[in-house]
């Protein structure tokens, strides 16, 4: 008889439970449209574009001073006396280490400067969203919002849920 009791008990509060999770209201953004229609992140996104720009272009810059100094070496190599040879030689390499040096400081996954950057850049933009996001789900009375551009995949999301454009007029009414 204690079992049963016991047993009763487990299926009502597991009954309760799953009645008080259908009544959760879950929503998501899709935060590739907000960033690209929010005007700080569009403005931030500009500037590291064109700081990516102008780092690219001294990649280049650098990588054709490399190239003619190559073609220049490889014209006077047969003339040049072996000692003289190999100081050329080894300013090529270093020349060539200079380049790589430069391009993993600017570019480097997660080290690069470019990344300090983008999220000096974008934390005030994606502050300002993450507020008009938890304001929203506040005010449409829901328990979870997830991103669907994000890491977390969703595999299915109702429509109706999408609150990806109360939040952007949100952001653009500036409350």
């Amino acid at each position: 008889m204690k079992k049963i009791s016991v047993i009763l008990a487990f299926m009502l509060l597991g009954g309760s439970l799953v009645f008080a999770q259908s009544t959760q209201k879950t929503g998501y953004v899709d935060s590739e449209v907000i960033l690209k229609q929010v005007p700080e992140a569009i403005k931030a996104q500009g500037e590291l574009d064109a700081l990516i720009g102008k780092w690219n272009a001294q990649v280049d810059s650098m990588g054709q001073a490399l190239q003619q100094a190559y073609g220049d070496y490889q014209k006077q190599a047969a003339n040049m006396p072996e000692p003289k040879r190999k100081e050329i030689e080894q300013k090529l390499v270093l020349q060539q280490q200079s380049i790589e040096e430069f391009r993993r400081s600017k570019f480097a996954q997660g080290t690069g400067e470019i990344y300090s950057k983008q999220e000096q850049l974008l934390k005030p933009v994606k502050e300002k969203i993450f507020a008009a996001i938890e304001s929203v789900a506040k005010d449409e009375g829901m328990s979870f919002v997830f991103d669907k551009s994000g890491d977390i995949l969703l595999l299915y999301a109702d429509a109706s849920y999408d609150i990806t454009f109360k939040v952007l007029d949100k952001l653009k009414r500036g409350k």
